[in-house]
């Protein structure tokens, strides 16, 4: 009887211990899944992470595209500009010599004017007038 009361204290208490160690079991295995479930987690998050830098180079790599884009059309537009300001300065240039000219020919066509009238006075007085002294053109510069 004491052979059989010490067997079962010992069986009891083995029935104990492995209830105890099936409940540390559970308790390993939900805490392996929880690890396991953060390890997925970290595993997507690195995933995603991966994804977004490149992403993010190939923004970089847009934008340093555009800034190129950008930086050739402003010196584009800066060559129209000067291209511009030089044709302005032509014009401006022309324009001041056709005033010249104009200021030159004006004279030229009032002594044109009175070289016809004069003629025509000549005209007159060659048929029956009296006389009188015909200037020429140089006289007319000279002045």
């Amino acid at each position: 009887e004491v052979e059989v009361d010490e067997l079962q204290r010992l069986l009891a208490g083995m029935e104990k211990e492995h209830r105890a160690l099936q409940l540390k079991m559970k308790e390993g295995e939900a805490e392996l899944a929880r690890l396991r479930g953060l390890e997925g987690d970290k595993l997507a998050e690195r995933d995603r992470s991966a994804q977004l830098e490149k992403e993010v180079a190939m923004l970089r790599e847009k934008i340093h595209h555009l800034d190129d884009m950008l930086k050739s059309q402003q010196r584009k537009v800066r060559q129209m500009i000067e291209q511009l300001q030089n044709s302005k300065t032509v014009i401006q240039g022309k324009d001041a010599m056709i005033q010249e000219l104009k200021e030159r020919l004006h004279p030229l066509q009032n002594l044109e004017m009175h070289d016809r009238i004069e003629h025509l006075i000549e005209k007159q007085v060659s048929r029956g007038g009296p006389s009188s002294r015909v200037r020429s053109k140089s006289e007319y510069v000279s002045r």
